[in-house]
């Protein structure tokens, strides 16, 4: 039984290194690409118009969901907390039926 557990924990914490490792090249992809389409919209146009600003704010928006995510900050996207979740319930339904025999 240690072993599954043992063996459990090490998938759980794999998956999470997993997610971490492809936000961060997410993030440094993001860092590039818009940096590289700052430089080109100053030496374009000079600023009169910051269109690069656009594909900033949309990756962005994409990027702090992935962050979300990653660093589990949402319970929605733990997956323990829905494990805690159904043996919660999975309790009170069990005390539930033990006061009704009593």
């Amino acid at each position: 039984m240690k072993n599954f557990d043992e063996q459990k924990r090490y998938e759980r914490a794999r998956e999470r290194v997993q997610e971490l490792k492809k936000f961060y090249n997410n993030l440094i992809s993001y860092i590039l690409v818009i940096g590289f389409l700052a430089g080109i919209n100053y030496y374009q146009n000079e600023w009169h118009y910051p269109w690069f600003l656009w594909a900033a704010f949309g990756w962005g928006i994409g990027l702090a969901f992935h962050a979300v995510k990653a660093y589990r900050l949402n319970p929605m996207f733990n997956k323990d907390w829905e494990e805690r979740k159904i043996r919660k319930y999975m309790e009170e339904d069990e005390n539930d039926q033990k006061q009704l025999w009593e």
